[in-house]
């Protein structure tokens, strides 16, 4: 006979509590990364307090100047932007892009934490 594991549901997860463990308040609708987890704060989250972190959806993110990033590009979070990823893979991809961005764009429309992103950068790392 096969082995059971038991699980008990807990919530539908586009939504996640998020404990700020800064000395700092983060601001309602900042962009964190958590590992190789990307998401929207919620609310203001206070200094060692717990608020709300959306973990999924489409957010308009801040990007690299002076680059053009297609459709469908894989992209990662590097010095406070979003960026296509590298071959280097050093960064978690943090999502795929759903709209191209033209290179004077100063933001680029993200669906984030996809696991076809996750796919994408495992594929390229090998």
């Amino acid at each position: 006979m096969a082995k059971t594991t038991l699980a008990s549901y807990y919530q539908r997860g586009e939504n996640i509590d998020y404990t700020n463990s800064t000395d700092e308040t983060i601001p309602a609708n900042a962009f964190v990364v958590v590992g190789s987890l990307a998401g929207v704060t919620g609310t203001e989250i206070p200094p060692h307090g717990v608020g709300s972190l959306h973990i999924e959806g489409v957010f308009s993110l801040p990007k690299k100047k002076s680059e053009k990033i297609e459709m469908g590009s894989v992209v990662v979070f590097k010095d406070d932007a979003v960026e296509k990823a590298g071959e280097e893979g050093t960064e978690a991809p943090i999502g795929i892009v759903i709209a191209e961005a033209a290179a004077e764009d100063e933001t680029v429309l993200v669906k984030i934490n996809t696991n076809a992103a996750k796919a994408a950068a495992a594929s390229e790392a090998v």
